[in-house]
């Protein structure tokens, strides 16, 4: 299953933001099981870095995210992207927009994130850590 990773989930985990850091920890770990494939945007990164380093400092940061990028794939965020974004009425944050359409350019079958009724518009499926976790993980 391919899932896209938003910048929420990955800030959490590098900055050990509890109690969500129980649950998302978990989900990036999934990027060694063959069963999933773990998306993000380099705008994610970008975003995942900026608040690392308001914790971490830039140099730890970026250690952070180099590691981080070496285990999940990025998802392309290019011009028909943009051009999508912002012709559809239905998305009112257009980063989110961006992602959701590098999440459809990867054939992603899930985007996770903590803000879910920011992807109101998505149809593909859109979970939080929790949810994900209790859905697809706990057996």
């Amino acid at each position: 299953m391919r899932l896209f990773i938003d910048a929420n989930v990955i800030v959490s985990v590098l900055n050990k933001e509890y109690p969500l850091f129980t649950y998302s920890s978990r989900i990036l770990s999934l990027a060694g099981n063959t069963r999933y494939k773990l998306f993000t945007s380099p705008v994610c990164l970008a975003i995942a870095f900026y608040f690392a380093e308001k914790k971490y400092k830039a140099a730890n940061a970026k250690e952070k995210i180099t590691l981080l990028s070496t285990h999940i794939e990025l998802a392309e965020i290019n011009k028909a992207a943009v051009k999508k974004t912002a012709a559809n009425p239905k998305i009112l944050d257009f980063e989110d927009g961006l992602e959701y359409y590098a999440a459809l350019g990867s054939n992603c079958k899930c985007i996770i994130t903590e803000d879910v009724e920011d992807f109101h518009f998505s149809e593909i499926e859109v979970l939080n850590c929790e949810q994900f976790f209790r859905k697809y993980m706990k057996k």
